[in-house]
C-alpha cells in the first residue's frame, strides 16, 4: 500500500491560496480517480478539488474553514500498489534513522518538533473571512493561537472563541503600533475598521439563511468593484425589427437542424465583440500605474442559478460565427445549472455582456466585473410607437443597451462611439446581410 497526498490546486490566475468550505468525503472513504473531495472557496471562484489518485482517504489535513496556500497538502490517500513518491524519496534515509534511532533514549527519538511560533505583530497571513469576523467583534488576531496548518488561525477558532465570550481584544492604553506593522495591516485588511453587525430582530416564520462560499465570492468581488472603480453609467436605444424578423425566420429551422435554439443574446454578443475589435480600448483593464489593452477579446456573460450568479466565458468570441457562440452560450448555461461547470471556464473574461432582458428588464446599472472595465446589459425587447423618418409612426421592436464603465480607463467619447457602433451593428442585422454560420 502507498501513501499519496492531495495538495491544494491553483483555481485560477492569480490565485495563490484556498479556503476549505466542506470536505465531501471522510478518513475511510473509497474514492476513485476524479471523484471530488472537497468544496474550496478563493477570492474568484468556487470549485471541487478532484481525487489524483483511486484509493482510499487515511487524513483530512485540512479543516474546513482552513485556508492554505496552492500547493499545500489537504488530505492523504491509501492506494494499492508500490511505495508512494513520498517513501521512495526518504527510504533510504529511514533506513540511517532506525540505526541512529536504536542507539537513543527513547523519550529522546519520540520527541515531538518544537511547535511554530508566531510573534506578535509578525506579518501574519489571514484569509479574508478570519480578517472580517475579527474586525466585526474587536478580536486581536496577534493574541490569538491557531489550529490550522502552521498555527494558521481558521473561522473556527474565531467562532468558538466568540461562543465562548472570552475575546482577546488590544488593550486601549497599550502603545501605538509600529509604522511598520501598520502598513503591514494596512496591506492586509481594510483602512477603515467595518460596522459592528446588525441585530436584526427574528420574528415567528423568519428564515435565516447561511450565506454559501460562493455567495461571499460574489459579495466581495462586487463590493470591491464598487469599492475601487469609479462606475459611471450611460445607456443607448436600438431599433431592431429587422433583427427579430430576421430570427423569427429562422428560428424553427435552426433549432431542426442544429438541436438548441438560436437566441437573440448571440446577436447582441456577436455584434458587441464585432464593436470591440474596432474599439478596442473597451476591451482594458485598469493595473494600478498602467492600462492593459487585452489582445483577445473573451465575453463573459452572466448565468444565475436560485443562490448564486456565474460568469462563464466565451473566448475569442470576436473570431465565432453567431451559431458558434449560439452553441457555447447554451453549453455554458447548461453546465452551470447542471453544476459542472469548471473553474477555468470563468477565467480570462475581459468584458462582460449580462442578458438582463430575459427577466422582462429594460433599464438596469450593472456592477462592473473586475477587473473588467465595462459590462453591457441588453435589456428585453419591447414593441414601442416610433417616430419614423417622415413623420410616420409605426411599431417598432426597440431595445436599450445600458453600459457601466470604470471612469479610470474609459470617457464618455469612446463609449459613446463603442455603442453607436453596436446599434448600426445591430440595427443591419437583416436575411441579406447577415449569416448566423
Amino acid at each position: 500500500m502507498a501513501i499519496e497526498q492531495i495538495k491544494m490546486p491553483q483555481l485560477g490566475e492569480s490565485v495563490t491560496e484556498g479556503t476549505i468550505e466542506k470536505w465531501l468525503v471522510q478518513p475511510g472513504d473509497k474514492v476513485n480517480k476524479y471523484d471530488s473531495l472537497a468544496e474550496v472557496t478563493t477570492d474568484k471562484v468556487t470549485a471541487e478539488v478532484p481525487s489524483s489518485f483511486t484509493g482510499v482517504i487515511k487524513e483530512l489535513i485540512a479543516t474546513e474553514g482552513e485556508t492554505l496556500e496552492v500547493g499545500a497538502i489537504v488530505c492523504t490517500i491509501e492506494t494499492e500498489g508500490g511505495a508512494s513518491s513520498s517513501e521512495e524519496t526518504t527510504s533510504n534515509a529511514a533506513s540511517t534513522d532506525k540505526k541512529v534511532a536504536a542507539e537513543m533514549p527513547a523519550a529522546a527519538s519520540k520527541k515531538a518538533p518544537a511547535p511554530v511560533e508566531r510573534e506578535k505583530g509578525s506579518k501574519a497571513r489571514y484569509s479574508p473571512a478570519v480578517l472580517k469576523i475579527a474586525q466585526e467583534n474587536d478580536i486581536d488576531l496577534t493574541l490569538v493561537d491557531g489550529s490550522g496548518n502552521e498555527g494558521r488561525i481558521t473561522r473556527k477558532d474565531l467562532l468558538a472563541i466568540i461562543e465562548s465570550g472570552n475575546i482577546p481584544t488590544a488593550k486601549a492604553e497599550q502603545s501605538a503600533p509600529k509604522a511598520e506593522n501598520v502598513a503591514v495591516a494596512q496591506s492586509s485588511a481594510p483602512a477603515a475598521k467595518t460596522a459592528a453587525p446588525v441585530n436584526v430582530p427574528l420574528a415567528v416564520g423568519d428564515i435565516e439563511i447561511p450565506v454559501t462560499g460562493i455567495r461571499k465570492a460574489i459579495a466581495a468581488n462586487m463590493l470591491r468593484s464598487k469599492h475601487e472603480a469609479p462606475h459611471a453609467w450611460t445607456m443607448i436605444e436600438v431599433d431592431v425589427t429587422n433583427l427579430v424578423q430576421y430570427r423569427n425566420s429562422i428560428k424553427n429551422e435552426f433549432k431542426k437542424k442544429e438541436g438548441f435554439n438560436v437566441t437573440y443574446f448571440a446577436f447582441f454578443v456577436k455584434a458587441v465583440s464585432q464593436a470591440l475589435k474596432e474599439y478596442p480600448m473597451m476591451n482594458s483593464m485598469w493595473a494600478g500605474d498602467k492600462i492593459i489593452q487585452k489582445k483577445d477579446i473573451n465575453i463573459s456573460i452572466a448565468v444565475a442559478t436560485p443562490d448564486a450568479l456565474y460568469v462563464p466565458v466565451i473566448r475569442s468570441a470576436d473570431e465565432k460565427t453567431i451559431k458558434g457562440i449560439g452553441r457555447e452560450i447554451n453549453e455554458l448555461a447548461s453546465k452551470v445549472r447542471a453544476g459542472k461547470l469548471k473553474s477555468d471556464e470563468m477565467q480570462g473574461g475581459t468584458f462582460t455582456v449580462n442578458n438582463t432582458g430575459s427577466f422582462g428588464s429594460i433599464q438596469s446599472m450593472g456592477i462592473i466585473n473586475y477587473p473588467q472595465a465595462a459590462i453591457l446589459q441588453v435589456e428585453s425587447i419591447v414593441k414601442r410607437p416610433v417616430i419614423m423618418d417622415g413623420g410616420m409612426i409605426a411599431a417598432r421592436d426597440m431595445v436599450n443597451l445600458c453600459l457601466s464603465l470604470d471612469h479610470r480607463v474609459l470617457d464618455g467619447l469612446v463609449c459613446g462611439n463603442f455603442l453607436a457602433r453596436v446599434k448600426e451593428i445591430l440595427e443591419n442585422m437583416t436575411k441579406e446581410n447577415t449569416s448566423v454560420y
